[in-house]
Order: structure tokens, then C-alpha cells, then sequence
């Protein structure tokens, strides 16, 4: 039985559970008959949708079309209600939040176990579950944090956040140049080229592998925090310290998996290369670098996150009056949370498409591994 079978007969119960329950909810005074009568029904048909699903359920493209009306309908109806029933949530209200969260939680198993497709289809259903997945985080942090009256000056509920990015679009858009465009691409693209020559070095002469590798972990175990304030005093106040802190975090992890990568080819192909008389170089560009590429993909993902979260810190420490990491400082004095999560999420959606864009790369680069041939 799949996870969504399992599921099943609790959405329904739940389900019913709520539609009975929550009419009849006396914690909320504002909940009038006519409203409880659309909310009772509009359960109703989320559980009737669910059981349609548990029946058609060797259909999967409509078992998951169901599931997904059943389940953001129902979200739909816990937001509306959810001015009306914070601080003091009735049964029925939960039971609601939780039927529509299992319907979503069968939702993406469904969509999880359809086989991928080529091309543009498979893309798509590869974005669409983890999509659906943020999209609930953010719902049920949304509902959690209005029904128990979270103070904002710990965290906000998403609403707020948006609000203020729609409302500081501009200061996010000059912070994020300051930061992302100059510091972070600047600084990754130094360090990880410089990284990876290095490796080049240390591989065409063996003994700087037992000295240089020992002082390149030393530096790589350096603190932020540490070298943020002398490449400060070196480089000045604007972007290019935080490209140089930038260059120090993401130098030693191409070195390593650069040299690693290049040890990776078989002695069979090096001996077959030896036998055609291909000389250094024409072995390490025909050979040892393809050989190389998923390791030094792997360090060039590793640093597309670890290259915005070095420049951010760096800031702390000085910088002009702009980017995320001076934001987020200053608006955490000033107890503006809601900006320095805003700040956040501008910092989280620009790795995460930073990431992707280093993934795909990879997958048109090296299409032959074994990875991408499934």
C-alpha cells in the first residue's frame, strides 16, 4: 500500500470530524450560521474529494487532481477564517488545518511517485513538488503563528514579510546589487578559479600536495568572523573586502575537490593514454578533467551558497550603507524583523537560483554520468 493509502481513512475521518465540528465551534463568537454552513460544506466537499480520490486511486492524474482542489480548498477556507479564530483556535478549526495539511501530504506523495518524463514535462512535475512543498511551509507557518499569537518581534508570519518586500523593493534591489552582484560574483569567481589552477599546480608537482594542501585546510578553518575585520582594514569599506573574505571561504574547497577529481581516473585509462604517448597536459584535458567534472561541479554548488553566506557575514564588519548584511544588522536594532526577514528571503531565493543555475550547468557538462542517465 502506497503512503497515500495509508493516509486515506484519517483524511476522512479528520474530515468528517471537521465538518461536524466546526459549525458547531462555540470558541469563536464571530462564527455566524450562514458562514459556518459554507465552511461545514466546503469540508464536506474536501473529504468527498479525498474518498473520490481513495477510490479512483489507479488514476493517478485524477487522484491528483482531486487531492489538490481538496487540499488548497481547504487552505483556502482555514486563511479566510483565520483573522476570526486567532488566540483561540476551536476543535473544528484543527481539525481543518489538519485535513487539508494530509491531503497536501498525499498530494506530493502522489505527484513523488509519477515517473519523470523528458523534456519540458519532467521539468515542470520536478519543480511542481517542491514548490507545493515551500507553498505549505509557508501556509501552516502563516496559520501557526496568527492562531498563537506569536509577537512579531520573534518571528512574523509570511503576510508580513511580503508586505514589507513589496514595500521595499527598491532599499532589497540595492542591497542585493551591493551584495550578490559584486561581492559574491566577484569574489566566487576568484576563488574558485584560483582554486582550481591551484589544484592544477599541485597535481603537475606531487610534493606541493603535502605542503600546500595542510596550510590551504588552515586557511579554510579560519573564521569569518575573524578575517572579515582585517580584510577590512586592507581592501576598504565597499565591496571588495567582502570579495575577498568571499575568496578565502570558497578557494580551499575547489582545491580539494579539484585534486581529489583528478585522482579519480582509472590506471587503466591512464595506461591506455600512456600507450598512445600522450604527453601531461594531453592526458589531463582528455582524460583527468572530464573524469574530474562531477567533483568539481560538487565544489562549485558547495560554493554558490557558501559565497553568499561568506559576504553577508563580512558586512557585519563594515561596509557603506548598503547590502543584506548591513540591513539585516541595523534592522535588527531597530526591531524591524519583518525587514531583516525580507532581507532574508531576497539572500535565500538568490542562492537557491544561483544553485540551479550551477546544477544545470553540470547536467549539460557532464550528461554522460551515470547520475543524468536515468
Amino acid at each position: 500500500m502506497t503512503s497515500r493509502g495509508h493516509l486515506q481513512p484519517w483524511i476522512a475521518l479528520i474530515g468528517l470530524f471537521a465538518m461536524v465540528a466546526l459549525p458547531l465551534d462555540s470558541a469563536d463568537p464571530t462564527l455566524t450560521l450562514p458562514r459556518a454552513g459554507v465552511l461545514g460544506w466546503s469540508v464536506l466537499v474536501a473529504t468527498a474529494l479525498a474518498i473520490v480520490a481513495a477510490i479512483r486511486a489507479e488514476q493517478s492524474g485524477i487522484a491528483g487532481v482531486l487531492l489538490a482542489i481538496a487540499a488548497h480548498l481547504g487552505a483556502f477556507v482555514a486563511l479566510h477564517l483565520l483573522p476570526t479564530v486567532a488566540g483561540h483556535p476551536g476543535s473544528g478549526y484543527l481539525a481543518l488545518v489538519l485535513t487539508s495539511w494530509l491531503l497536501a501530504w498525499a498530494l506530493v506523495s502522489e505527484l513523488s511517485a509519477v515517473p519523470r518524463p523528458k523534456g519540458f514535462d519532467g521539468l515542470l512535475l520536478r519543480l511542481l513538488v517542491p514548490f507545493l512543498f515551500g507553498l505549505w511551509l509557508l501556509i501552516l507557518w502563516e496559520i501557526v503563528v496568527v492562531v498563537l499569537k506569536v509577537p512579531s518581534v520573534l518571528i512574523p508570519p509570511p503576510s508580513a514579510i511580503g508586505a514589507r518586500i513589496a514595500t521595499s523593493i527598491p532599499t532589497l534591489a540595492a542591497d542585493f546589487r551591493q551584495t550578490f552582484l559584486k561581492a559574491v560574483i566577484a569574489g566566487y569567481a576568484i576563488g574558485c578559479g584560483t582554486g582550481f589552477l591551484v589544484a592544477i599546480i599541485v597535481d603537475r608537482i606531487p610534493f606541493l600536495q603535502r605542503g600546500l594542501l595542510p596550510i590551504g585546510n588552515l586557511v579554510s578553518a579560519l573564521p569569518i568572523v575573524g578575517i572579515a575585520p582585517i580584510m577590512v582594514m586592507w581592501f576598504g569599506f565597499d565591496w571588495p573586502s567582502k570579495a575577498a573574505v568571499v575568496v578565502v571561504s570558497t578557494f580551499f574547497p575547489m582545491l580539494v575537490n579539484t585534486v581529489t577529481g583528478l585522482a579519480a581516473a582509472q590506471p587503466m585509462s591512464r595506461d591506455l593514454m600512456r600507450t598512445y604517448a600522450a604527453n601531461y597536459w594531453q592526458t589531463l584535458f582528455k582524460l583527468r578533467l572530464p573524469e574530474a567534472m562531477p567533483f568539481i561541479f560538487n565544489a562549485l554548488k558547495i560554493n554558490s551558497t557558501l559565497a553568499l553566506i561568506a559576504a553577508i557575514v563580512a558586512e557585519f564588519f563594515g561596509t557603506p550603507i548598503v547590502g543584506m548584511g548591513f540591513r539585516i544588522s541595523t534592522e535588527v536594532g531597530r526591531m524591524n524583523i519583518d525587514m531583516v526577514w525580507a532581507e532574508i528571503a531576497v539572500a535565500a531565493l538568490a542562492g537557491s537560483v544561483f544553485y540551479g543555475v550551477v546544477a544545470l550547468i553540470e547536467r549539460a557538462a557532464t550528461f554522460w554520468h551515470p547520475s543524468f542517465r536515468t
